[in-house]
């Protein structure tokens, strides 16, 4: 029977929730097995997603007035707050463990989260592409990376959430939006706490959690070491996911709308994919595109993805027909996979800049 280590970590200081994963990752050889991390922040952060840009998804000041670090991950998806309410499942694979399909992916990797929170009394399903609802309400969502020689793939359990502080730290255009997110999370999230009365141990909610996972994987789920190889790049990676410079990347192109003379202009628009949001900043010259970033919280594989998307359409005009062609040659030619969203989806969102 196949075997896989599992790291039960506890807590953790909040940086290192983050990078332990990554560290695992960065760290795999091909005697390393198969990992399983549970973990739990001490205290709370925000954390954004690996293709958004921080000053366009939180509220730095909200943040640094109230002590909360914000640091940005290697998987896609959005900003979010979090604590030691929800319990963190990390999956780190060695290539081939894990379905190509992401879809496929996605639905192993949530069938035992599901399981649990079924054997607790909770009605939970799979909400395809990489949610958990609970009668109509999201109960968690996951994400997915290409990570060193690593797959990965992380999600949690949702002991209790912080609905309040989430719609607080969140950049929005106004206080009535911000209330809207609120009332939105309110209406639309779900926690064990807010299910179950008692709320069960978090020892119960582990134990059963990595039942359901053996089950699913055919395998046997054994408590492993954190090795020092581990330990040596998790501070490497703790350095690196402090700096200012991995925080702000993907900094380029800030302004919206701005003519900088007659023939160049700088546009930013945006789209909202089954598969997540879609933002696109484009400097347009001569109705050329010029310059262009991609960012979101969208899940897009391997990790290079975004930067060949983003080289294919330099030097096109922002016109429907050319985009989803040279589009669609660099999924074929470089195999991206996208849940949720299609290269219709970014074609349409470039060319929405050229009617600026």
């Amino acid at each position: 029977m196949r075997t896989i280590r599992l790291l039960d970590l506890d807590t953790v200081p909040a940086l290192r929730s983050q990078t332990v994963y990554h560290a695992v990752a960065y760290a795999m050889t091909s005697q390393t097995p198969d990992t399983i991390i549970l973990v739990s922040p001490a205290e709370p952060y925000v954390c954004i997603g690996y293709h958004q840009e921080l000053d366009k998804e939180v509220d730095i000041a909200y943040c640094q007035a109230h002590g909360l670090p914000v640091f940005r991950r290697e998987v896609g998806g959005g900003a979010v707050y979090l604590d030691y309410g929800q319990i963190f499942s990390q999956w780190v694979f060695q290539p081939g463990q894990l379905p190509a399909s992401i879809d496929e992916r996605f639905r192993i990797y949530v069938n035992p989260l599901v399981d649990t929170y079924q054997a607790l009394g909770v009605n939970a399903t799979h909400r395809p592409i990489n949610d958990i609802h609970v009668n109509g309400k999201k109960i968690g969502g996951t994400g997915a990376a290409q990570i060193g020689n690593a797959e990965v793939v992380v999600g949690s359990l949702m002991m209790t959430f912080d609905k309040a502080t989430m719609s607080r730290v969140l950049k929005v255009s106004s206080e009535k939006m911000r209330d809207k997110v609120f009332e939105s999370l309110e209406q639309y999230m779900t926690t064990l706490s807010e299910q179950l009365n008692p709320l069960p141990a978090r020892q119960v909610v582990k134990d059963l959690y990595i039942q359901k996972c053996a089950a699913t994987l055919n395998a046997e789920i054994v408590p492993g070491a954190w090795t020092a190889e581990e330990e040596a790049m998790a501070v490497e990676l703790d350095a690196r996911f402090t700096s200012d410079e991995w925080l702000n990347q993907r900094g380029g192109l800030r302004q919206q709308g701005v003519k900088i003379h007659q023939d160049v202009q700088v546009v930013e628009r945006a789209l909202k994919a089954p598969g997540g949001l879609i933002r696109v900043t484009a400097r347009l010259r001569e109705g050329r595109i010029d310059d262009i970033s991609l960012s979101g919280d969208f899940t897009l594989l391997p990790v290079f993805a975004v930067a060949a998307l983003e080289q294919s359409v330099r030097g096109l005009t922002a016109t429907q027909d050319q985009l989803v062609a040279r589009i669609g040659e660099a999924y074929r030619s470089i195999g991206i996979q996208s849940p949720g969203v299609t290269p219709e989806d970014f074609a349409k969102v470039i060319a929405s800049v050229a009617t600026n």
